[in-house]
């Protein structure tokens, strides 16, 4: 086994697995194990309200009818609040991070004129934050935790640029602060946002290739700017092709995506497969893997190297 590659499946328990999950679970089990390396689960339960109870243990079933176990124990970000807060602290006092007082709907109000603010946005973006309180809450009670994403900072402390060699998708970039802005790193609510914690989790649980759907590929550059701050171990990235509905949107949650058929799990597998544009074979689970696992080698581009950990970065115990 190449204990340098660990890979990880992280859904977030709001609803049972649908085949676009499942597209997603098979993509980052056959990559870690094409590679000899292993493969985690993480529950990204950090959004506690949306997240039904017993829906996690569901999910974990669905998987383990499909094969695809953890090679750990699964670890639920619900437990990890210490993890986050620490993280927080060292951006605060770094002067990266502070306080926000803006509610939604006055960072809707201060889009630009002819902006769309109720268009359709995909999961884990925000409106782009105008940078109301960047120097202050001028007597206001703070609501929520932002990152600073402005260019002239970063280049003044000589960060990398906020581009990466997508495995499938080739070179991407960002101009964060255009897109984004500011970003939430713990919401009004007192939850911790979606972007730190999985940067945190990531690097603790020495995570070096992540694979997972297209429609997170917006989210890679708030975490790239993440883990440079914080110091720790960049991952490689793979972002698989999306399943689509009927309608021709993600299928989804959010849209009434079915909860995965399993009556066959060997078909269900191979069906999930023709997604990722494999030709999958077998009659049992156990089959339809190892065949799997043989097809990925051959037709997807392999991970070249390990990922170095950038200079003086932190390590797992850093952050513990």
């Amino acid at each position: 086994m190449n204990s340098r590659y660990i890979g990880r499946f992280a859904p977030s328990p709001t609803g049972p697995l649908h085949a676009g999950s499942l597209v997603a679970a098979l993509a980052s089990w056959l990559d870690a194990r094409a590679h000899g390396g292993r493969w985690l689960v993480r529950i990204e339960d950090v959004d506690r309200p949306r997240c039904p109870p017993s829906t996690d243990a569901l999910v974990l079933e669905q998987l383990a009818r499909c094969g695809l176990l953890s090679d750990e124990p699964p670890l639920w970000q619900s437990q990890r609040d210490a993890h986050y807060a620490e993280a927080l602290t060292r951006l605060q006092q770094a002067g990266w991070a502070y306080p926000c007082a803006c509610s939604r709907a006055e960072i809707a109000q201060a889009q630009p004129r002819g902006h769309d603010r109720h268009a359709h946005r995909a999961r884990h973006t925000e409106l782009v934050y105008p940078g109301t309180c960047r120097h202050g809450l001028q007597g206001r009670p703070a609501r929520a935790w932002r990152l600073l994403s402005t260019a002239d900072l970063a280049a003044q402390q000589a960060l990398p640029p906020l581009e990466w060699q997508d495995r499938r998708l080739g070179l991407q970039h960002q101009d964060l602060g255009r897109a984004v802005g500011d970003f939430v790193l713990k919401r009004a609510d007192g939850l911790w946002a979606y972007q730190l914690a999985v940067v945190v989790d990531d690097a603790l649980q020495g995570i070096t290739d992540i694979v997972r759907g297209e429609d997170l590929a917006d989210n890679t550059p708030r975490q790239l700017r993440l883990q440079a701050l914080l110091g720790v171990q960049i991952p490689r990235y793979l972002h698989t092709p999306l399943v689509l509905g009927e309608n021709g949107e993600k299928l989804s949650k959010q849209n009434g995506a079915a909860a995965l058929n399993l009556t066959h799990p060997a078909a269900t597998l191979i069906e999930a497969g023709q997604h990722l544009g494999l030709n999958l074979q077998g009659n049992t689970v156990a089959d339809v893997l190892a065949h799997g696992v043989q097809t990925w080698r051959g037709t997807m581009m392999p991970a070249s190297q390990s990922p170095e950990p950038l200079p003086g970065s932190a390590t797992q115990k850093d952050l513990t």
